[in-house]
């Protein structure tokens, strides 16, 4: 019996030899999530360039499999059966960072952490402590808001201000601290810092007392960032001067580990 067109062209090749259908499911579950994790159909055609028919299959499979879910209004939402493969993703991603945060504690002596930008909020998926007494401890899986961290700064750098705008418009900016920034264009002018220097810093914004330092990790395959913390009479601008450097390279060492981990030969 001849294939029908449509199934050709869900299960053709794509040009890099992966299977297109699932390329194609894959890429409409990032545009939801780049959308904030709700969008209709004609909003999925028009960013992605594909035919409504295709887009309803492709939905109307990943709806079945609970990837999707669609709503009274006729919109479709990411689903709930993405939250445990996300969960076991964001531990995966720690245990790979974890040698090179051991790094990052061995040549800076200060606590090394890797968050990620999870939705509006920040959150901790892996740490190594410090081998100093006085030393930070964030508990992995820790959730905090953006506008007051290191990483929070390091995420959004590079984010659009119109979409900061609207993620602090969501999240308000309580002040943590007397040092945390608490208007929009007040962070959005730290962003433009962060651009200029290469390096975000959290001084006594999150926590009178400490210091941390932060770096994204380029081209990661999820926004992610690494940081050190520290007592503010550890890192101070002399250290900074001397930590940053480092934090630079042990960013690009794990991007790269991380390309590799998603490429392997």
């Amino acid at each position: 019996m001849p294939t029908s067109s449509a199934s050709t062209t869900d299960s053709a090749k794509s040009a890099s030899g992966g299977v297109q259908s699932l390329e194609r499911a894959f890429d409409l579950l990032e545009r939801m999530a780049d959308a904030g994790g709700e969008v209709g159909l004609s909003e999925l055609s028009a960013s992605s360039g594909l035919p409504l028919p295709t887009i309803h299959r492709l939905m109307r499979t990943l709806v079945v499999c609970g990837y999707v879910r669609q709503q009274p209004n006729r919109r479709y939402a990411l689903g709930p059966r993405l939250i445990r493969l996300g969960e076991s993703a964001s531990r995966l991603l720690g245990t790979w960072a974890r040698p090179h945060l051991a790094r990052l504690v061995e040549e800076t002596g200060e606590t090394a952490n890797m968050a990620l930008l999870d939705g509006d909020e920040i959150v901790y998926v892996a740490q190594v402590p410090s081998k100093h007494s006085m030393r930070m401890f964030t508990e992995v899986g820790r959730r905090v808001l953006p506008h007051s961290t290191g990483v929070g700064k390091a995420l959004l750098a590079h984010t659009p201000d119109a979409e900061v705008r609207a993620l602090l418009g969501r999240t308000g900016m309580p002040a943590a601290t007397e040092k945390t920034i608490t208007t929009a264009d007040g962070f959005l002018a730290a962003l433009a810092e962060v651009r200029r220097l290469g390096y975000a810093v959290d001084d006594n914004e999150q926590e009178i007392g400490v210091r941390c330092l932060a770096v994204s990790v380029p081209d990661s395959p999820t926004a992610a960032a690494i940081s050190i913390s520290g007592p503010a009479g550890r890192v101070t601008e002399e250290a900074t001067e001397r930590i940053v450097p480092v934090l630079q390279e042990i960013a690009r060492e794990l991007s790269e580990a991380l390309a590799t981990t998603q490429n392997p030969t």
